[in-house]
């Protein structure tokens, strides 16, 4: 995308953000035992700042991360056992399927296995009781998967996770996170809530109008009862520290060892942009270093998505690496900034590239098998052959019912990607184009080798018949 030899990181950010017409971006970097950040852009278009370390972003599902080490701490002290049934931490949860409720584990949530949906599509409120409200809308949730049978990403799961937070402290999830962690760690530009933010510098998201034009969009960040899955905002000095901690500087919140578990693969993801397993939360992948000797080197991170801002933290332990990256555009726009900032870092720092896979020539007979619908509750996949016969093509959109009853602002949806298919016999796929580019994922057969649903960043869509 951009030249990336004899470039510093700040002229590299700048470079990249002018090109994909991101408004504003910050980036910071710890490497050879120091902090670097680069900045660059604004924070709103209509209303501009200069974007600077302490600038406050939406993070998204890096949210996840903070949720699962306060989950961490209370099994530090004894007051969590994150190999026990949910129900022993929130005895009203209910599913229709009712065994399911008796045995999710909360250590199920945390990976993404207990089989629950990605998304629940109910606004609960503001108020201290959005985790109960929501909870108990999960009587009404049936499972895609029974626990513990395979991964799929959930924000639901990790909302329940939050309410289990609530149940064991007797505080306010966001209260509990503050007391668990963010004071501890000293993370003043780090919080939950508009009033967190408000008083400080900090940028909103843009989206993409119909004719391609950046404007400023009027939904700043999620519920309420999704801040346990997506709703924490930072800084890059923040998040840059946050990662630190998680490198091995527990800063006597938690112990060197607790930190490492959570980096240890639980679980292999199949075919997945996300990673190749889970660990505790984080997402873990072993790319190629060609610095000195081909070795592989394992990371480890979460990416996250808000309104118009996307975030990403990825941090390679070994080599005592971390990079965080955020900004303030659409999928087409951010999400194409930051994974070519953490692409460029980890080969410029550590001279570590990931390699992409390259897809099969088109073959019609594969191709019939997988062309058709998928869906989950919200959302919509359309496999389509191209025009011309010879490719095909995928849709992700927000179903329209879904648009038309929500009373919330909600992201665009993207124009169709090219894909192809992957060797191998895994019925892997990547998109080739569009803001989707290069993410993978993998169609899923029953016992009978009829294609039954397809995985993309990590969820789960059922095919419709």
């Amino acid at each position: 995308m951009v030249e990336t030899s004899e470039m510093g990181l700040l002229d590299f950010v700048a470079l990249a953000a002018d090109k994909l017409a991101v408004p504003g971006v910050a980036v910071g970097v710890w490497a050879g035992g120091q902090e670097t950040f680069a900045c660059h852009g604004v924070t709103s278009i209509a209303n501009p700042l200069p974007v600077d370390p302490d600038t406050m972003f939406v993070l998204g599902s890096v949210a996840k991360s903070y949720t699962a080490t306060a989950l961490v701490c209370l099994a530090e002290q004894g007051r969590v056992d994150l190999d026990a049934p949910v129900r022993r931490y929130v005895p009203e949860l209910a599913f229709p399927d009712g065994m399911a409720a008796v045995e999710i584990t909360v250590a199920q949530l945390l990976n993404h296995t207990a089989g629950l949906d990605w998304r629940l599509g109910v606004d609960t409120g503001e108020g201290d009781d959005a985790l109960a409200a929501f909870v108990a809308q999960m009587a009404e949730l049936d499972l895609i998967a029974a626990p513990g049978a395979r991964a799929s990403y959930s924000q639901v799961g990790f909302n329940l996770a939050g309410r289990i937070v609530e149940k064991v402290t007797g505080l306010t999830f966001e209260r509990a996170v503050a007391e668990l962690l963010l004071a501890p760690l000293g993370l003043a530009h780090t919080g939950f809530f508009l009033n967190d933010a408000i008083t400080k510098r900090f940028a909103v998201g843009h989206n993409a109008d119909p004719e391609g034009t950046l404007t400023v969009v009027r939904q700043w960040k999620d519920t309420r009862a999704n801040n346990p899955g997506g709703g924490v905002v930072s800084s890059a000095a923040d998040l840059l520290a946050w990662a630190r901690f998680h490198l091995g500087d527990g800063s006597g919140v938690l112990p060197d060892a607790a930190l490492r578990r959570m980096r240890e693969p639980t679980v292999e993801l199949k075919g997945s942009t996300l990673g190749d397993a889970v660990g505790i939360c984080w997402f873990i992948r072993d790319v190629v270093a060609v610095d000195d000797s081909a070795a592989t080197v394992r990371t480890v991170g979460h990416g996250g998505s808000g309104n118009g801002q996307f975030a990403e933290l990825l941090l390679v332990p070994e080599r005592d690496f971390a990079v965080v990256v955020m900004s303030n555009a659409g999928p087409e726009h951010g999400i194409a900034l930051n994974q070519a900032v953490v692409k460029w870092a980890l080969e410029y720092y550590l001279g570590v590239v990931e390699r992409v896979p390259e897809p099969l020539a088109f073959d019609a007979k594969r191709a019939g098998e997988v062309v058709g619908r998928y869906d989950n509750d919200l959302m919509t996949i359309a496999v389509v052959l191209a025009a011309a016969g010879d490719g095909m093509t995928i849709e992700c959109r927000i179903k329209p019912e879904i648009r038309t009853a929500s009373e919330s602002e909600l992201p665009p949806d993207l124009p169709p990607a090219s894909f192809g298919l992957l060797p191998g016999d895994g019925d892997g796929y990547i998109v080739t184009s569009g803001g989707l580019n290069g993410q993978r994922g993998f169609f899923t057969r029953d016992d009978s080798g009829s294609i039954v649903g397809a995985d993309l960043a990590g969820r789960f869509f059922g095919r419709v018949a």
